[in-house]
């Protein structure tokens, strides 16, 4: 079975897309969002870098040709925004996971 035949990975990918879709859809009205619109996007938010993580963890444990084809498609495409190709994706999860730990106690400061 190769690595995106997996019933588990088909859900993962399958949730992370329905996440970004719902995340970006609503990107521009947060400004007009009430404070409880706001954490559950924030929430959402934090439940898509959480998969992403797991995915990226995943990738980088597999030796499928296709998985191994996903990772330099997002090294790639984190290169084309700016970041090195030698970048530590954990360092990348970790701030994003920091800005959405600020993003809650900026809420809760409201």
């Amino acid at each position: 079975m190769t690595f995106f035949q997996s019933e588990i990975v088909q859900e993962e990918i399958n949730r992370i897309a329905e996440l970004q879709e719902k995340v970006y859809s609503d990107v521009f009205s947060v400004p007009n969002m009430n404070k409880s619109e706001k954490i559950e996007h924030i929430n959402l938010l934090e439940e898509l870098l959480k998969k992403q993580e797991i995915l990226y963890f995943r990738l980088n444990m597999s030796d499928d040709p296709e998985a191994k084809a996903m990772k330099q498609q997002i090294i790639e495409g984190a290169s084309s925004l700016g970041y090195s190709r030698d970048t530590d994706f954990s360092q990348v999860f970790k701030n994003m996971n920091d800005v959405i730990r600020r993003l809650k106690d900026s809420l809760d400061e409201e």
